[in-house]
């Protein structure tokens, strides 16, 4: 089961100040709008995204289809797939993508110790 590209999705207070922060570690905006209350950062290989007033916790997130510069790969496990295997080995899911669609979609699972997953495809 390939999950595609990882990140952190980090529940800021101000994303702003969060930013500035992030930075100082050689962090550099790549995506979103601050005007939004969303940032993606990199540096390297590594990915966070800043939400303010989006989520609760912060999130571990992985993006099916994407690779870890989301530029979409040729093949790839779909979003729905993943859900169907979860689902078989009795996992129960937060929110479930609707397995009547194609395309993008998303689900969350929460691990045993109450921090989201959002498998998140945008292809």
């Amino acid at each position: 089961m390939e999950l595609g590209a990882f990140s952190i999705s980090l529940a800021v207070k101000n994303i702003e100040v969060s930013r500035a922060f992030y930075e100082k570690f050689g962090f550099k905006v790549i995506g979103g709008e601050a005007s939004r209350n969303w940032l993606i950062l990199r540096n390297g290989d590594h990915t966070i995204g800043l939400f303010q007033g989006m989520f609760e916790k912060n999130t571990l997130t992985f993006n099916p289809g994407w690779d870890k510069n989301a530029g979409q790969v040729d093949t790839f496990t779909d979003v729905r797939e993943i859900q169907r295997r979860l689902k078989a080995q009795g996992m129960a899911l937060l929110t479930e993508a609707d397995e009547n669609t194609t395309g993008p979609a998303s689900f969350i699972a929460v691990d045993p110790d109450g921090n989201p997953i959002l498998v998140d495809q945008h292809v």
